[in-house]
């Protein structure tokens, strides 16, 4: 014990570093949050500079979703390494779930410049545009995402998703056939299938896909709030109402899951209910598909005509419906 004792004692700073390094990241993977963080701690008391410390602290902080607090500790990680590409690509993440996407382009750029062959960059410059609406540009950065790394499923099933965004339907569907070929037990393909055969109305098909989905993954959030979606749509709304609050009891920040609680509201003439749903939603996640139309239309089943009008005026702007579906409601549209 002396012996070992002595040896520890006699560990270089950089042995004891690393020690710090691998102890916490044990830790985290073993879902031990607080003595992982304690650990990173301690590595920053022997060196106020470890990059690699603070940035395996925001990505703790990241997973516990406290992303402001996470791009401060990658934020000090980049002062301390300035071309630390990892630090980039985590702080970018960061700010993508705050909706912060102009400063996630900017880091990912910044991996560009320095690397400009790294596929998982251009995957995430994808996303990034796919949330600002801009859906050519997306679509450019998950082909060059995909020439890189041309066997990865999930750049094939982003492809036909913004194609689905963009009502592009049949490329949707050959850019999912491609995923499906790649990967048939990769439950998102089923899903993305069954949402282009919700907007072309085919409530069966759509039905049939979502069940393979959930059979793969039984509970998913955002399977189980479109298949309440699609019970909405087809005035199945004792089973919409359930899959619904199951959505959101697997996942209470799923803002798709209030606004469809909101529409069931609306549909059951709750809508004072509606209105304060959709709100929610619509500030939980503004990317949102016609949020903006049903806030209109639960504004004005509750009596509320100005602020109908003025959601409405968002619907038509943002291209969720015509001027033509509420002009007679409001003609200054």
């Amino acid at each position: 014990m002396l012996l070992l004792l002595f040896l520890s004692c006699g560990d270089s700073r950089e042995t004891r570093l690393q020690r710090f390094l691998l102890q916490s990241n044990a830790l985290a993977i073993d879902h031990q949050e607080q003595q992982a963080e304690y650990y990173l701690k301690e590595a920053l008391k022997l060196d106020s500079c470890f990059a690699d410390a603070w940035n395996n602290l925001g990505t703790l902080y990241y997973n516990q979703k406290r992303y402001g607090e996470a791009i401060a500790q990658y934020d000090q990680a980049l002062s301390c390494k300035a071309d630390y590409l990892t630090a980039y690509l985590n702080r970018a993440n960061a700010a993508y779930e705050i909706r912060e996407h102009y400063k996630a382009l900017a880091d990912i750029n910044k991996v560009i410049s320095i690397k400009p062959d790294t596929a998982i960059a251009y995957f995430m410059q994808g996303l990034n545009y796919s949330r600002l609406r801009e859906f050519d540009k997306s679509l450019a950065s998950f082909r060059r995402a995909q020439r890189l790394d041309p066997s990865n499923t999930e750049i094939a099933v982003n492809l036909g998703t913004v194609h689905y965004y963009m009502r592009q339907y049949d490329s949707a569907r050959s850019e999912l056939q491609v995923a499906l070929k790649q990967d048939s037990k990769e439950a998102n393909i089923y899903n993305a299938l069954a949402m282009i055969e919700v907007e072309l109305k085919n409530y069966d098909d759509a039905k049939r896909l979502l069940a393979q989905a959930i059979a793969l993954r039984p509970a998913d959030a955002f399977f189980l709030n479109n298949r309440g979606y699609i019970g909405l749509l087809t005035n199945d709304l004792q089973q919409a109402k359930a899959d619904i609050d199951l959505s959101i009891m697997e996942d209470p920040d799923n803002g798709w899951a209030y606004r469809n609680k909101g529409i069931y509201y609306t549909m059951t003439g709750q809508h004072k209910d509606a209105v304060r749903l959709l709100e929610q939603a619509a500030s939980m996640d503004p990317f949102i598909e016609k949020i903006h139309y049903h806030l209109g239309e639960a504004y004005w089943n509750s009596g509320d005509r100005t602020r109908a009008c003025e959601n409405f005026r968002k619907a038509v702007d943002g291209k969720e419906i015509a001027s033509a579906d509420v002009v007679l409601r409001c003609p200054d549209l």
